[in-house]
């Protein structure tokens, strides 16, 4: 099976047709919609759905799902993650990178002490940070050539100028 990233997650209904109002963590919001099919993960388990209708509503994104056409259904769906295949992601430019591959990451110092793995990505504002867990949680900036010296997918590792004592 293809590997699957949480792109959004369902926060409720909206109107009495089946639509579903969405909290997409794509950048541009709307930009979920691109994306297809989709995969929503419950309690229940994941169920397959394809995009029937969708646009922006402010700050969420509005989405009618093929068999979902009525209000009850909807609301059942909420909280569900919504994913979708990594495949369906575009190819990124040299020196860009999509946080679903960094999270994973084994994460080394410049001196080859391991620190950890990244367990998620951050936005601060400033810039974006890599949460790393080993025998202790470190916040380290994600700032390519300053503090990340090196991203090497293949290998699964991230190599940084990071004091280890920090």
């Amino acid at each position: 099976m293809a590997r699957r990233v949480v792109v959004g997650e369902v926060a409720g209904a909206f109107g009495v047709r089946g639509w579903l109002k969405i909290y997409s963590h794509t950048e541009p919001p709307e930009n979920i919609l691109g994306y297809s099919p989709w995969f929503l993960e419950g309690k229940n388990g994941v169920k397959e759905y394809k995009i029937v209708s969708g646009r922006l509503h402010g700050k969420m994104v509005l989405v009618q799902l093929e068999g979902v056409d009525e209000r009850d259904l909807a609301i059942s769906l909420k909280s569900h993650k919504v994913m979708v295949g990594r495949e369906c992601f575009p190819p990124v430019q040299p020196g860009r990178y999509y946080w679903a591959d960094l999270v994973g990451l084994k994460v080394k110092t410049c001196e080859d002490i391991e620190l950890g793995t990244v367990s998620e990505m951050m936005a601060t504002g400033a810039n974006d940070v890599m949460v790393v867990q080993g025998e202790r949680e470190r916040l380290i900036p994600f700032v390519l050539g300053q503090y990340v010296k090196q991203i090497d997918l293949e290998q699964g590792l991230a190599v940084v100028d990071w004091d280890p004592e920090f």
